[in-house]
């Protein structure tokens, strides 16, 4: 072999080698995610869906995704500012509300018109799959891991609401535009705000009272707070918000494939109706809570809950024309989301 051709094998050898170990180092490679959201670890999602979904990518990448949690905004920001900060790498990771962000998911949006779902597990699966469906180009700017609602969505107040006369003039929070719209057709003043500025809201007298499931009422000590909580008969609640758990692109893109696979499997639809599952369960201990206290529960009957049906159906409507704006097609928007809900209802 002349001396050319011995270096020539030496250099091949050489860049085999370095090849096969960065190989190996990239199948070892562990990767931490940085995971943002708004709420205390005590509050449902954080303790039954975020903590324990965290812990199922640890243990399936055989702790090569470690999962860093902040809780009640402790990296900064403001809760309308999750979404932004998963897209701009500032975090990896986010849980947010998206009605914290009008305008931006237009499709989406459909999904809190009144009376439109109820409970969270199967009203979970269906928005995931109407995002999916319609609404992907909304969530392009990241990595959509799960879409998701709360269960029927209900009042919480100082005085009791005991019938749609008993609501107007009333100050009530809202959580997005649609319900803040909602609101103002029902006779109440909206006032719009993220839910964790409830607690002081209420303690202030800024508001009368609040829109917010039972789930996240004991972490917002909602039910030492007031004593009245009005729902409605049916299988449907007044309202609902949507959530998403969202991915920086860049810090999906550059994972291995092995690690991302692991990202896949705990994504999608069946991810989804976890969260929502997290949601019911979240449900029933907040009413629990208030019950224990001796609070007055009002179920609106039957008669009393279709004259809100009627009021409100003005703001599906209203919805619709307006998106229509958008050149979007708001009523086949309503049909199939409707349609999805009933699916994975059965």
């Amino acid at each position: 072999m002349t001396l050319l051709r011995r270096r020539s094998a030496i250099v091949a050898a050489a860049a085999l080698g370095a090849a096969s170990l960065a190989g190996k180092a990239l199948a070892q490679q562990t990767v931490t995610l940085r995971l943002h959201q708004f709420l205390p670890p005590t509050a449902t999602i954080p303790a039954r869906a975020i903590v324990p979904w965290a812990q199922k990518l640890e243990a399936e990448s055989g702790g090569r995704i470690k999962v860093q949690l902040f809780h009640s905004m402790s990296m900064g920001g403001s809760p309308p500012q999750l979404f932004d900060q998963a897209r701009d790498g500032v975090v990896d990771i986010v849980w947010t509300v998206l009605g914290y962000t009008p305008g931006r998911f237009n499709k989406a949006e459909v999904f809190e018109l009144p009376f439109m779902s109820g409970n969270a597990e199967p009203a979970s699966r269906a928005f995931h799959e109407f995002v999916e469906t319609h609404a992907a180009d909304e969530f392009r700017q990241v990595k959509l891991l799960a879409a998701h609602t709360h269960g029927p969505g209900l009042f919480h107040s100082k005085q009791p609401i005991t019938s749609l006369d008993s609501l107007k003039g009333k100050k009530v929070r809202g959580g997005s535009r649609v319900i803040n719209g909602m609101l103002l057709k029902l006779g109440a003043t909206p006032v719009g705000m993220p839910v964790p500025a409830v607690t002081e809201a209420l303690t202030k007298g800024v508001i009368d009272g609040t829109t917010i499931p039972w789930e996240v009422t004991p972490s917002l000590k909602i039910a030492d707070m007031v004593k009245n909580h009005t729902t409605f008969s049916g299988p449907t609640g007044l309202f609902t918000q949507t959530f998403a758990l969202v991915m920086n692109r860049n810090s999906y893109d550059k994972l291995p494939a092995d690690l991302k696979a692991v990202i896949d499997k705990n994504s999608g639809i069946e991810t989804a109706g976890f969260f929502g599952r997290a949601m019911d369960e979240g449900d029933k201990v907040g009413l629990d809570v208030a019950k224990k206290a001796g609070n007055n529960i009002v179920t609106l009957d039957a008669a009393e809950t279709q004259r809100w049906k009627t009021t409100a159906a003005v703001v599906e409507a209203d919805w619709v024309k307006e998106v229509q704006g958008k050149n979007l097609d708001g009523a086949k928007l309503v049909a199939d989301a409707r349609a999805l809900i009933a699916k994975h209802a059965k």
